[in-house]
């Protein structure tokens, strides 16, 4: 009777031991798939911590500084990244290398808010519209690009990846033509004779969008 009572004991923790490494690795199983694929949702950009970066050249140095990302989503099916919205606050363009007490700071920072550049009274927001999305050893985005009234198709380098609270979509630093937004400002295609004083058509973007479900 003894010995049965053992043999059933024993039997007993073998199978409660199999369950429980059974659960373990289904949990560990799961929280694998987590990691690595990226759930369908519609997510919802963060605006305090998502941020487009600017910066523009010139023979004599570069700016550069941040442009506030005022609303945006981005689309995910089948773990992959189909679409997405976003809108710019260009009444938020700040510039960076020069110290914020300075007052080139404002004076460079009015002047981008003017006519010259981005005409921001009559222009307060950009937009940017995902068209298509190509995915394989790394994401290439395509889509429509506003600024001052003016839409152009770009295309851009980015990775996606899980984040503790939802996504993060990061863009690579690519270059946009300004003058194909009537940006002309001291432009050697409409200004002849400025030496070195032009300005680089190519300016530099690059971003981080930070959204949850």
């Amino acid at each position: 009777m003894k010995k049965q009572i053992l043999s059933i004991l024993i039997l007993s923790i073998l199978l409660i031991s199999c369950k429980e490494k059974a659960k373990q690795e289904k949990n560990a199983a799961e929280a694998k798939t987590e990691v690595q694929g990226i759930a369908d949702a519609n997510y919802t950009a963060n605006t305090e911590t998502s941020l487009l970066n600017w910066k523009g050249f010139k023979p004599t140095g570069t700016h550069n500084g941040t442009v506030a990302i005022k609303n945006g989503t981005l689309e995910v099916k089948g773990g992959k990244l189909v679409g997405g919205n976003f809108v710019f606050d260009m009444t938020t363009i700040t510039v960076l290398d020069i110290p914020a007490d300075d007052e080139y700071n404002a004076k460079l920072k009015g002047h981008l808010e003017n006519g010259d550049f981005f005409n921001i009274e009559n222009n307060p927001t950009a937009t940017f519209e995902i068209i298509e999305v190509t995915q394989n050893e790394n994401t290439l985005i395509k889509g429509n690009l506003t600024v001052k009234g003016i839409t152009k198709s770009i295309e851009f380098p980015a990775t996606l990846k899980n984040t503790a609270t939802g996504i993060q979509l990061s863009g690579a630093p690519f270059e946009i033509d300004r003058t194909e937004f009537d940006i002309k400002y001291k432009s050697k295609k409409f200004f002849e004779n400025i030496k070195d004083k032009f300005i680089n058509d190519e300016f530099e973007i690059s971003f981080e969008v930070n959204a949850s479900k």
